[in-house]
Formats: C-alpha cells, structure tokens, sequence
C-alpha cells in the first residue's frame, strides 16, 4: 500500500470506480512524465451528482456545498490516476487544477469553493500538492453539476 492510499484510508476515503467518458474524449492522457486528467465531476460514491451538488451557486447552492463537491471532484481525479497509473505514488507533483464552478454572473466566492479541491490536494500529496490553478465561473456544466474539477500530476 502507497504511503497516498495508507493516507486516505487514514481519512476514511475510499476512491470511486473512476467515471467513463460520455463524449469523444479520454478520461485521461499521459504524456512523458505528465498525467492530464480531463474534468472530473463531483460524483459520489455510487457515481451519481446528488441533488445538493446540482445547480449554481449563488443561486440555491452554498459556498460550503460547493467547496464540499470541489473536495468530491478531487477525490475522482485519483480515481482517474489510480486507473492511469495503477499505483498512486507514481504521483510526484500535482502540477495545476482547473476549477469550472457553475454560478451566477454575481457570485464572487469561486476561489473559496475551489479551495475544496486544492486543500484535499495537499491534505494528501502534501507539500508535492501544492499547485497552479486557475478558478473559473461558468453558466453550465454537464449534468448540472455545480463544480467540475480537471488536473495535470507529474508522474514518475
């Protein structure tokens, strides 16, 4: 067991069966040392958007729910390395995140929602998950997902 997934156990998180595509796209490309997960949303468990985490914030969806489904996001990008790796300490760097939050033209909390995601980053990875991000609002995402989540790691 990976010293990454020893952690999450420690956590009590167990990673989903990672999401297939539902368009022309790869859930994930390697590329020499780097992993490009495409966007992740914030599916539980089962695999399913639960209801709190569909809609806009600003508009019926808390900040707090929405850093939560940022957390979800994050969480399904290891499920997505898991499946591209095999192994998650082949992990060395989250590099950058890329947050799309689905909200209304007035919310200004979208650095605070996608915190959800790049504190879990590091709450696992450590200094090796700081990174580059970039945080942007947006009108709609898939399945009226509130938040979608993409990354690069460097691997080894």
């Amino acid at each position: 067991m990976s010293t990454i997934d020893a952690l999450l156990a420690e956590l009590g998180i167990t990673l989903p069966t990672p999401a297939a595509p539902v368009a022309n796209y790869l859930p994930y490309v390697r590329t020499g040392n780097l992993l490009v997960i495409s966007g992740q949303l914030c599916l539980g468990l089962d695999g399913k958007l639960a209801d709190a985490h569909k809609g806009k914030l600003g508009a019926g969806v808390s900040p707090e729910t929405g850093k939560e489904a940022a957390r979800l996001c994050a969480i399904n990008l290891l499920a997505q390395a898991r499946a591209a790796l095999g192994d998650l300490s082949q992990i060395t760097r989250c590099v950058r995140l890329g947050g799309f939050i689905n909200a209304t033209p007035d919310f200004a909390g979208l650095a605070g929602v996608m915190n959800g995601a790049s504190d879990f980053m590091v709450e696992v990875l450590g200094e090796a998950g700081r990174h580059a991000r970039s945080t942007i609002g947006v009108a709609e995402l898939p399945l009226d997902a509130c938040v979608e989540v993409e990354a690069i790691f460097e691997v080894a």
